[in-house]
């Protein structure tokens, strides 16, 4: 058995908290060698970026760690023009979804008469871009993180990337990088590469956030780093759940289960519903794909069920829905009679696909909202990334003469009670 049927009801509570486990908890393992890698980068800059370059992608250490346009012009000339179009086409589509997102520049609201007060949204001065390369090629990460950085007006975007052993980056995230408006790309990857933006080097100059997804080596790197830079959103290893009662199609849920889970072993994929009857079809069909998967990817989805994925039968949906809930995915599709309905139970989701009609791939790549999402159970407190990931926001407040009488009694009733006579001096002899 691939994929495994349980029965919420027939589990035990240390059973229950297993299946909720992921990958990412288990970085504290692997802490010590990100550790030691991020020390190297810190006092020995290029050369070490240099080595561990060389070390893990087998790159030459005297290649330049920055791609010129040359490179870029060379990589892109190989680009099959069907593959132009459609990355033309998915970045057009998340470039009109996030223009919704910016924020306006000043909004100002009176909180009382002569009380003005309101923010100004401004972007980042720097950004460094991640986008992983170990089990595939991803030109979707570099536009779906590029497109709402560019949007927001970052003055310094720069992409970092895991190169192949020639030092070659992949030529279609080298065409969505440019297509994108990013500004610098670097042929470096690992938790070095997080490092280097980190710390900065002669080469590599340090940014102020760093954005993408990664593996759980790369996620360890960030949290080393979270000090000195905003790390951003926690997106780590891949995860869905799709939630369906007993209307759903098998043989649509069965080619769905598969999609976020052949990312890698560390990955996981779980279906919820309240029909034995459909989980043993959904389970039946799930099987005969994963057999006909080429490899490398068959062993990441027989790997991802054995540790991270299952077939889940609860009594109802809504019980199914409050585990989810629980679980707080990264993607969620609902596939049941009334998706619209089934959506008001759902409360914690990176995303939230309904119906029949949208696969995760297709929201993965081509929908327009963001698909570089919160995981680890994090979407309780994240949203997906956005144009304001790339902004910050400052508070402006101005006085008139009768704001401030009205508002100094009150200031100087508090500043009394917490204990702060300079508080209180700075309000009561501000005109006399």
């Amino acid at each position: 058995m691939i994929v495994p049927i349980l029965r919420w009801r027939d589990l035990d509570e240390e059973r229950r908290t297993s299946i909720i486990s992921r990958a990412e908890e288990d970085i504290h393992r692997i802490l010590p060698e990100a550790r030691s890698i991020v020390l190297e980068v810190k006092s020995r800059r290029d050369e070490a970026v240099r080595e561990f370059n060389h070390k893990f992608d087998g790159v030459d250490p005297d290649l330049p760690l920055r791609l010129s346009e040359k490179d870029i012009d060379e990589a892109v000339s190989r680009l099959s023009p069907d593959l132009v179009r459609a990355l033309d086409y998915v970045i057009e589509n998340v470039q009109n979804f996030h223009r919704i997102q910016k924020p306006l520049s000043m909004d100002f609201t009176e909180v009382r008469p002569g009380i003005l007060a309101g923010e100004r949204w401004l972007a980042l001065d720097s950004v460094g871009l991640y986008v992983p390369r170990g089990k595939g090629s991803f030109p979707s990460m570099v536009y779906m993180l590029a497109v709402p950085a560019v949007l927001a007006g970052v003055k310094r975007v720069v992409l970092v990337t895991p190169p192949h052993p020639d030092g070659s980056v992949d030529p279609a995230c080298l065409y969505a990088a440019r297509r994108c408006g990013v500004h610098e790309v670097f042929r470096v990857g690992g938790a070095h590469a997080i490092a280097a933006l980190a710390y900065g080097t002669p080469s590599i100059p340090k940014v102020d956030k760093i954005v993408g997804p990664a593996s759980s080596f790369v996620t360890a790197a960030k949290r080393l780093v979270a000090d000195l830079v905003d790390v951003g959103l926690p997106a780590g290893p891949s995860e869905s759940v799709i939630l369906a009662d007993e209307t759903a199609d098998a043989r649509l849920l069965a080619l769905d289960l598969l999609v976020e889970a052949e990312h890698g072993p560390d990955s996981c994929a779980f279906l919820a519903t309240d029909s034995m009857e459909l989980a043993q079809k959904v389970q039946t069909l799930a099987e005969h794909h994963i057999l006909e998967t080429p490899q490398p990817r068959r062993t990441y989805l027989e790997k991802s069920f054995e540790r991270y994925g299952a077939i889940l039968v609860f009594d109802t949906i809504e019980e199914a829905a409050d585990w989810v809930n629980i679980f707080a995915p990264e993607h969620l599709s609902i596939q049941t009679s009334e998706p619209f309905a089934a959506l008001h139970l759902i409360k914690h989701a990176g995303e939230i696909l309904l119906g029949p009609h949208l696969p995760f791939s297709a929201a993965n790549y081509a929908t327009g909202p963001n698909a570089v999402l919160p995981t680890g159970g994090r979407a309780r407190t994240w949203g997906p990334v956005s144009v304001r990931d790339f902004m910050k926001a400052s508070s402006i407040v101005s006085l008139t003469r009768a704001g401030f009488e009205n508002l100094a009694p009150h200031v100087q009733v508090l500043a009394d009670y917490e204990g702060f006579p300079s508080h209180k001096r700075a309000v009561q002899d501000r005109f006399s």
